[in-house]
């Protein structure tokens, strides 16, 4: 193969750089994963059933700090992360969740949106979801 030429969609060259991570961090990254499902979930329930006083604190930050904690486990494997559709689209999620809470969007939609990016990209196939964009 010609160096610099990227070879098919599928191959490896299309994809980030990898890491090694240890074992124990993946089975703590799907412990986090369930648990941040839950905050998650707590919070689309409270935008979806328009609970006065908004999501629970507890549950909010369950699901903030878990993220942060996901973020990190990914990206010691998957060190491009950033530049991958998994990374950006976790910005994009960011985005609409943040533009909902300072009500630039309606809450709803934008966080309806934000859910449905996440489960979406997180079921592609691993050739897409660590594919790099730029």
């Amino acid at each position: 193969m010609v160096a610099g030429k990227q070879q098919g969609a599928g191959s490896a060259s299309a994809c980030g750089r990898i890491g090694d991570r240890p074992y124990w961090v993946l089975l703590g990254s799907v412990a986090i994963r369930a648990v941040h499902q839950v905050g998650g979930g707590v919070v689309l329930a409270s935008f979806l059933l328009s609970w006065p006083a908004g999501p629970p604190a507890f549950y909010f930050w369950l699901a903030v700090l878990s993220g942060v904690l996901l973020t990190g486990t990914e990206s010691l494997r998957h060190r491009q992360w950033y530049r991958e559709l998994a990374g950006v689209s976790t910005l994009v999620k960011l985005l609409l969740l943040g533009a909902a809470y300072h009500r630039l969007l309606p809450a709803v939609p934008a966080v309806c949106a934000a859910f449905l990016l996440a489960a979406v990209a997180a079921h592609l196939p691993r050739e897409l979801r660590h594919r790099l964009l730029y």
